[in-house]
């Protein structure tokens, strides 16, 4: 059978037996969303690869030290560890990510919506609209924007994310809606179209 084809429990199962590379099949299928969502926090690419590196080196401890629970979310298990690298990071250094928009230009939380073929124009127009989207989703609130992020580009279920950062559903859903209300306000107040 093909690895690509195993589910997450299958891959860790193989790695505890010693197939290594189901542990690289696992690596490969989940890094962007891992990934994108450390540097969406740091905004600093090399933190983010040092914070993604340790988050990888406790998984593989956790995991070979026989403490991994299998419940069939090996992704969401793997955000929590990488919060809590990065709360860790920011507690250790005493400060909080600033919302520097110079240092997020090639982030797209919209990279994973497929695009049909379009005219220069309409790829400019688009190009533009998550450009300007990019920009105003940088001005939330961190516990919003987060949110905001785990959701549509991590496509995370609300439980998920509470679990994550450690709030309710309830607090998680709060934050969600107060996010989009105040990414309307944002439209309206900088007179953004964003239609093509």
């Amino acid at each position: 059978m093909n690895a690509q084809s195993l589910s997450d429990k299958e891959l860790i199962g193989k790695y505890i037996r010693g197939d290594h590379n189901s542990f690289e099949v696992l690596i490969n299928r989940h890094q962007n969303r891992i990934y994108a969502y450390i540097l969406m926090i740091t905004k600093n690419r090399e933190l983010a690869d040092d914070l993604f590196q340790d988050t990888f080196i406790k998984v593989i401890r956790t995991i070979k030290a026989g403490s991994y629970n299998e419940e069939g979310k090996f992704l969401q298990w793997v955000m929590r560890i990488a919060h809590n690298l990065i709360i860790d990071h920011f507690r250790k250094s005493n400060r909080i990510p600033v919302i520097d928009n110079s240092k997020n230009e090639n982030f797209n939380i919209f990279d994973t919506i497929n695009v049909m073929d379009k005219s220069v124009e309409e790829q400019m127009i688009t190009d533009q609209i998550h450009k300007d989207v990019r920009k105003l989703i940088e001005l939330l609130p961190d516990e919003q924007r987060e949110v905001l992020y785990m959701r549509h580009y991590a496509e995370m279920s609300f439980k998920d994310i509470a679990d994550v950062t450690n709030v309710s559903i309830n607090t998680a859903l709060g934050r969600m809606r107060y996010a989009l209300i105040n990414l309307r306000k944002l439209i309206e107040e900088k007179n953004i179209i964003l239609t093509t």
